[in-house]
């Protein structure tokens, strides 16, 4: 990435001047002409165009902004309107990057545009702008422009992205409230180390018995919290940010996908989610016409967890030396049983990609059931646990308190 100072006129006929990052000069004016500003004068800033270290990397992939879901699967529906009543793809791409959307993905469609008006395809134009369009997605486009049915691909593309969506949104809802709970707990808990314990403190100092170590244990945590709470704060936060760190790097990432799986209640969530979207994936590719070997590289591609990802890319090298794709799969420990029975099944009987639509839909379902299961679980577990922590608390303060009523008597 480079940083260009440019020269620009606006709408108003006001000349601009500013920086702007792009990849080159060209792709510098496309994003000018994004925002509706004409290039005057483009020049490069010496010394900016440097490879991203492993750091700046990790960091710019959790900065960088992506489109929201909802608007790709608007956005397909409506290209696949616009291809669908004779309008060409270069007509159809400045129809739409007019309308109202991000700017992200207004950029996006003028430079594939300008793309294609150079001659090249429409699926190696989006290749270029992975934080938009996905694998998947750029196959899918591929093989509807090899088999001329690229109207036919945009509305299963974005009949799957709304399948895809409802399982992520289902996911998520399982985790809402164990969050809102440790949230609620966290904040309870300190309410009471800052401000019912030194209460205590103060009944403690003046009755000059000795205490026991579990009060004097929570004690010194109150002081401690109470005087260096800006301690705690930055403890916290580098905690947090160095997981989100880890987790963005290659390894961290797949570390973090092998733990969530192995969870008990929480992974059998993730796996059934993860085996509905590889399911439904291949389903939609091999309905669209894309050899198996393929589909399986773009499947694994986009499972979303790294155990499903090896496990297919293991698949692969089975099918590669001409298995059928049921017997490596029937293997693997990480997948379901059914599915490989299911995928025997339509080997057998030549609809392989309508078996595993059924495999979809059925894990889609199991990962409704799975949600509320694991919700009904894990909630009270938290409230348990909430509880005990509080327990502890105020047993630790009202144990002194016992001791000098008995000293009193």
């Amino acid at each position: 990435m480079a940083t260009f100072i440019y020269q620009a006129r606006a709408i108003s006929g006001k000349v601009m001047t500013g920086r702007l990052d792009a990849k080159d000069e060209p792709d510098a004016k496309i994003k000018l002409r994004a925002r509706q500003l004409i290039p005057l004068k483009i020049t490069l800033v010496q010394g900016t165009v440097r490879k991203r270290g492993e750091f700046e990397d990790a960091l710019f992939k959790m900065m960088a902004p992506k489109i929201k879901t909802k608007e790709l699967k608007l956005f397909t529906r409506q290209f696949s309107t616009l291809i669908n009543s004779g309008i060409n793809i270069a007509d159809s791409l400045k129809i739409l990057s007019e309308g109202q959307i991000s700017s992200i993905l207004k950029e996006a469609l003028l430079q594939i545009r300008h793309a294609i008006e150079m001659g090249r395809r429409l699926s190696d134009s989006m290749m270029q702008h992975d934080r938009v369009f996905d694998p998947l997605y750029c196959n899918m486009i591929r093989a509807g422009e090899e088999a001329g049915i690229i109207d036919t691909i945009l509305q299963r593309l974005s009949t799957y992205i709304e399948k895809n969506e409802r399982i992520k949104n289902q996911v998520k809802s399982a985790l809402v409230m164990p969050a809102v709970i440790c949230f609620v707990a966290l904040v309870v808990i300190s309410g009471i180390l800052l401000f019912v314990i030194p209460k205590f403190k103060e009944i403690f100092e003046g009755s000059g018995k000795s205490l026991p170590a579990l009060t004097e244990m929570i004690l010194h945590l109150s002081d401690a919290i109470r005087n260096k709470w800006y301690v705690f704060m930055m403890v916290m936060g580098g905690v947090v940010g160095g997981v989100m760190y880890y987790i963005s790097t290659e390894q961290g990432k797949k570390d973090f996908d092998v733990f969530l799986i192995r969870m008990p209640v929480v992974g059998d969530v993730v796996q059934k989610s993860s085996v509905a979207r590889m399911s439904r994936t291949l389903s939609t590719l091999l309905g669209s016409g894309i050899g198996l070997l393929e589909a399986i590289d773009i499947a694994a591609k986009t499972s979303g967890n790294y155990v499903i990802e090896k496990a297919l890319k293991e698949c692969k090298e089975a099918v590669t030396a001409g298995k059928p794709f049921h017997v490596p799969l029937s293997r693997q420990r990480d997948l379901p049983m059914l599915v490989g029975q299911m995928v025997a099944i339509g080997e057998q009987s030549g609809s392989l990609d309508g078996m595993l639509g059924k495999v979809a839909d059925f894990y889609e379902e199991e990962v409704e059931n799975a949600v509320k299961a694991a919700t009904q679980l894990i909630e009270p577990m938290l409230m348990v646990g909430l509880g005990s922590i509080i327990a502890v608390i105020m047993v630790a303060m009202y144990l002194p308190v016992f001791s000098i009523g008995d000293t009193v008597q």
